[in-house]
């Protein structure tokens, strides 16, 4: 979604994320700052943004197609590996626990992340992008319906409401020696049911593993690991199959949205039916029923 580079002091090395042209506001940016040093000073395991010497985080860059933004940021410790341990999955769990500790009940002034931003609005910009109907689009379109009822029936006194990362999984995370994660990447943070990062990481390490049973047991590890900082409600534990599949329904829209902003030449048809083959092998696992 934007471009990033390591940057060296001789030292040390960081990463300059440069915002790509017309994707986030300056506000949007001010307040992921925001919670990441929130964050920071909660002490948890992420990577922070660093100011500049007139103590500004954002700076302003007029490239050929108008105004960009970039952010400092430190570097993550460690290396990005889908293949990591169960014990791995463990401190994962415990380490997003600890993050979702300090995000609870914090509001942004970004993106909701509801029913209708993730399922209602998303579907139809998919649709328009692939100009026609196809059985995916189909697909799409009833399991937007179905997860809209099952988003709105939640009960939401049981279910812990706040600032989401919302793309939690091994691509925006370091493992250092096995044992010490960080987490980066707050991109599309915003507000939400807490229980959207963990579902949302389940279903990436699922779509990552093909032995099911291998999945299984990192997922278990992940849960527990989740459970021994912070409890996850009966209600929560509900929407985990469920929520995942309206996160992608919305980056699916994603990807449509951002076309002409970044090389995507992967967006095609065929990406679709992989995109929605995943979702499908899901739902087939957890034995959903799309009524």
């Amino acid at each position: 979604m934007n471009h990033l580079y390591i940057v060296h002091d001789g030292e040390n090395k960081y990463v300059f994320r440069v915002y790509t042209h017309h994707w986030r506001t300056p506000l949007e940016i001010q307040e992921e700052v925001r919670l990441l040093n929130h964050l920071k000073g909660a002490d948890r395991q992420i990577a922070f943004p660093i100011a500049d010497q007139s103590n500004q985080f954002i700076q302003e860059i007029e490239a050929p197609e108008g105004t960009r933004f970039g952010v400092l940021f430190s570097y993550a410790k460690g290396i990005k590996t889908a293949k990591f341990s169960p014990e791995t999955s463990f401190l994962i769990g415990q380490a997003l626990a600890k993050v979702h500790q300090s995000t609870e009940n914090i509001e942004l002034m970004r993106m909701s992340y509801n029913a209708q931003n993730l399922l209602k609005n998303p579907v139809l910009r998919t649709k328009k992008f692939y100009h026609q109907n196809s059985s995916e689009i189909e697909f799409l379109e009833s399991l937007s319906d179905f997860l809209t009822l099952k988003m709105e029936n939640a009960d939401q006194q049981h279910m812990r409401y706040g600032a989401v990362h919302l793309d939690v999984w091994f691509d925006n995370l370091h493992i250092g020696d096995e044992k010490e994660v960080t987490f980066f990447d707050f991109d599309f943070c915003g507000n939400g049911y807490l229980c959207y990062d963990i579902s949302y990481f389940l279903f990436q390490l699922f779509t990552t593993h093909l032995n099911e049973e291998e999945y299984q047991v990192k997922a278990d590890s992940f849960i527990k690991g989740y459970e021994t900082i912070t409890e996850i409600t009966p209600e929560e534990k509900k929407l985990l199959p469920f929520a995942c599949l309206a996160i992608m329904n919305y980056y699916i829209s994603v990807q449509c949205d951002r076309f002409e902003y970044w090389t995507n030449i992967f967006l095609n048809e065929d990406h679709l039916k992989r995109m929605v083959g995943n979702l499908k092998r899901w739902i087939a696992y957890h034995k959903i029923e799309l009524k």
